[in-house]
């Protein structure tokens, strides 16, 4: 078990937030700046990137796909700082064709979601994201 660290958990929590509002303003250097260099990314039911670039294509992926807002957020964290949890509400917008996936035809989506993280000086060192893939594929897919 982990030993409290004194402002551990509220430091952990302002990351967290900062990720987050980085996300929400699309302030993608902000964003990344949050990770180390070597961190870890879990997508959800995917695979597994890692490395700073990596997450770098992804999100620029993302961005060209989606336009996300994240609302509703909640953060939990450890004792000692070093992990964290968050769970949220996605508002998106399904901009343009993610291969593999249906066809975006500006579809609108509200998806309850939650990622794990761990951190390590104080920077994003792994996120793992989760969200229920068949309940997006329902609302994009819609008639």
């Amino acid at each position: 078990m982990s030993a409290a660290v004194p402002n551990a958990t509220a430091d952990t929590a302002r990351v967290i937030r900062a990720y987050y509002d980085a996300f929400n303003a699309g302030d993608e250097v902000a964003f990344l700046a949050l990770l180390t260099e070597d961190v870890v990314h879990d997508i959800n039911q995917g695979g597994r990137e890692v490395g700073h670039e990596a997450f770098a294509r992804f999100l620029a992926r993302m961005n060209a796909c989606y336009r996300e807002r994240i609302a509703d957020l909640v953060i939990l964290t450890a004792p000692d700082g070093t992990r964290a949890a968050a769970e949220f509400t996605v508002h998106g917008t399904y901009l343009k064709t993610d291969p593999g996936l249906p066809e975006a035809q500006g579809q609108s989506y509200v998806l309850p979601a939650g990622a794990f993280f761990t951190l390590r000086d104080g920077r994003v060192a792994r996120i793992s994201n989760y969200y229920n893939l068949q309940d997006w594929l329902a609302q994009v897919t819609r008639k």
